[in-house]
């Protein structure tokens, strides 16, 4: 289960995504985020899929690789569509059954929501496994840093989120070690009711938050041995520049929220 999470893991292939502006990409991420809460029928959906598909094909990940990140979430999806199944009200009834009238606005609730939370999954899974964690905090950084001007801390903040990134991979993999060798003493995680698993992954955790606070403790003793003192006086090796590549993405992007927006537009006026 704990190699099915791709949050903050690097998958290196020489692609056009790739090599992408950070910067450029996580504005296109927010602008992807904000399409897909725009969405409003099949459409537009069928439009946000296009374009993910277009990206992942660009990017040349294997499927499996970034549909990967969808596994953990299967209970969150599952609940999410059955919540809006049964507990959104309409005026047209499919079925009842008994306890409850499954209605055709429920359903169409249940898909939205589901397919809206799937789409955000790959889109964030799909920034994370093209852009290094060094490469996201610089882009991070430069564009908070007109931040600086009411004192906001871009530096120091960018760097917690990337170094938070970058040690999910190292910690999954510690929780991984952790779990075979108290299987190989006989502990079970996999079998039980909820509450009987839920505490046999307490021996689990407890050690696992020993190891981060030993991590993070020789990690800030590493970085105060080399003198670190934030982003105050530092020089990059590389330079961020935005190139001819970038700007065909940033246009493909806004097409699409134009005609998610169009289309919702001409939705609401002629259609309801």
């Amino acid at each position: 289960m704990l190699k099915n999470i791709t949050l903050g893991q690097y998958y290196p292939v020489d692609s056009a995504v790739h090599r992408l502006d950070p910067r450029v990409k996580i504005l296109l991420l927010i602008a992807f985020v904000v399409a897909v809460f725009l969405v409003a029928d099949l459409t537009g959906f069928v439009l946000i899929a296009a374009y993910l598909v277009l990206a992942a094909r660009l990017s040349r990940l294997p499927a499996g690789v970034l549909l990967r990140s969808l596994r953990p979430l299967r209970f969150i999806l599952i609940f999410t569509f059955v919540l809006n199944l049964f507990f959104t009200g309409g005026t047209t009834p499919l079925v009842n059954l008994g306890f409850a009238t499954l209605t055709k606005e429920g359903l169409i609730n249940a898909i939205r929501y589901s397919m809206r939370l799937v789409f955000l999954v790959l889109g964030s899974s799909l920034l994370t496994l093209t852009t290094q964690p060094v490469a996201l905090t610089d882009g991070l950084e430069r564009l908070l840093s007109p931040l600086k001007v009411i004192r906001f801390p871009a530096h120091e903040m960018a760097m917690m989120m990337t170094i938070a990134l970058r040690f999910i991979p190292t910690l999954l993999e510690e929780a991984d070690k952790i779990m075979k060798a108290q299987s190989a003493r006989g502990a079970d995680f996999e079998e039980g009711r909820l509450l009987q698993r839920v505490r046999a992954m307490v021996p689990l955790l407890v050690p696992l938050f020993v190891s981060a606070f030993r991590r993070a403790g020789d990690l800030a003793m590493a970085m105060e041995a080399r003198c670190y003192h934030g982003g105050e006086g530092r020089t990059r090796l590389h330079v961020l520049k935005v190139q001819k590549n970038d700007w065909t993405a940033i246009l493909v992007t806004a097409l699409l929220i134009a005609l998610v927006v169009l289309e919702g537009a001409f939705l609401s006026r002629y259609v309801i």
